[in-house]
């Protein structure tokens, strides 16, 4: 058992605001934030666990028949009410389960790895400078999350740390575990995140704009379902969207059953097709108008080529479901922002991996309530975590 906190004095000893109880205050917020357990429903194919939705079938003009979801307003409103205080315990709980190596060494013990992943996470989903977001890393100290509240200076420098990177890119991979079984179809798209920094003249002065902002482009793969975010790389603004395809496929697949996966036409390739096939799923990314499917084609490409000729309604209404990327991109920008404050390579890259764990965060607290799952995660221990990442 972790030692008991005294949560109502300061590191000095001195009483901290003594006409409030802080530690019966949170227990009794988390005693009103605990997660309802509702018996879970079963989806019209038989996979237990998946999101029942009332379905409203109603008939055209034409005849033809259209599906529509109403939202589950109900826990809906219980998840964003309780939002704030169940991430952060569901964070801290995902942090517990990761092997953080153990500091050798004499000297001033400094800022442990756990602590900056809490920092830069909390303060992206505040969206709050440094400085502001002090009295909530105070807060999350008094409540036991944090070994010590930092100065402001301490977050921007976890910010810009580079060693945090591979964490966070682990963290958003796993932190989908207890989706895994709701989740089989995926999506794969990219997007930029805009700077405060721009271009050099002698770069852009033969360009049709006298300045060219420079970006930052994140390539990911999130579930169909439930818009969880299963891989991410974060590479320069005009790197190359295809080549990327492999990796957040195979980073996707050592946790998912990949069914299908849907992306556009900047990612056709017989090699995306045949990775796909290899794993047990389909690929559907439609064909440009100047494909044929002449001699030296494989087989595999000369008969998605025919289905997406001979059937081709059929075809893009899978390869449709690729719209959901472009809902997890209008979600990370419009509840954590499009545009990155900081200025170093790294702190970029690790700011917008922390606005892909905080989605991913917010995205298990919605369906927590919506489908009853238990949010399990003591199996991320036994998954490595990966220490080369592009």
């Amino acid at each position: 058992m972790k030692e008991k906190i005294n949560v109502n004095k300061t590191s000095d000893g001195k009483q901290f605001y003594s006409y409030l109880d802080l530690n019966k205050l949170s227990k009794e917020i988390y005693e009103n934030m605990r997660i309802p357990k509702k018996e879970m429903k079963r989806w019209k194919l038989g996979v237990r666990g998946i999101k029942q939705m009332e379905i409203d079938v109603f008939k055209k003009n034409n005849g033809e028949k259209k599906e529509t979801y109403s939202q589950d307003w109900t826990a809906y409103n219980q998840a964003q009410q309780k939002e704030k205080v169940l991430l952060m315990n569901i964070l801290n709980e995902l942090l517990d389960y990761i092997p953080f190596p153990k500091r050798k060494g004499v000297g001033r013990k400094p800022l442990s790895i756990k602590d900056k992943i809490f920092h830069i996470v909390l303060q992206s989903y505040n969206l709050k400078s440094s400085r502001r977001c002090v009295s909530d890393l105070e807060i999350a100290k008094r409540l036991g999350y944090l070994e010590k509240a930092p100065h402001f200076n301490s977050v921007l420098k976890s910010l810009r740390d580079p060693s945090i990177t591979n964490y966070l890119n682990h963290l958003i991979e796993v932190s989908g575990l207890p989706l895994k079984n709701v989740e089989s179809d995926f999506a794969i798209d990219s997007s930029g995140f805009s700077t405060s920094q721009f271009d050099r003249w002698l770069d852009v002065r033969a360009e049709p704009n006298s300045m060219k902002r420079r970006f930052k482009k994140c390539h990911l793969t999130c579930g169909v379902k439930t818009n969880i975010i299963t891989a991410v790389n974060i590479t320069k603004a005009r790197a190359s969207d295809s080549n990327e395809f492999p990796d957040l496929v195979k980073k996707t697949n050592k946790l998912y059953d990949i069914r299908e996966i849907s992306a556009d036409k900047a990612y056709l390739s017989k090699k995306h097709f045949l990775l796909v096939s290899q794993i047990g799923g389909i690929a559907y990314i439609p064909f440009k108008k100047n494909t044929t499917g002449k001699r030296g084609s494989t087989k595999l490409w000369g008969d998605m080529y025919r289905y997406f000729l001979n059937h081709q309604e059929e075809y893009m209404q899978h390869y449709h479901k690729r719209s959901n990327s472009e809902t997890v991109f209008h979600m990370l920008k419009t509840k954590f922002s499009k545009h990155l404050r900081s200025k170093d390579e790294s702190g970029q890259t690790n700011e917008i991996l922390a606005k892909c764990l905080c989605h991913n965060l917010c995205v298990l607290i919605q369906e927590s309530f919506e489908l009853g799952i238990e949010l399990d995660f003591k199996k991320c221990a036994e998954i490595p975590i990966a220490h080369i990442y592009r």
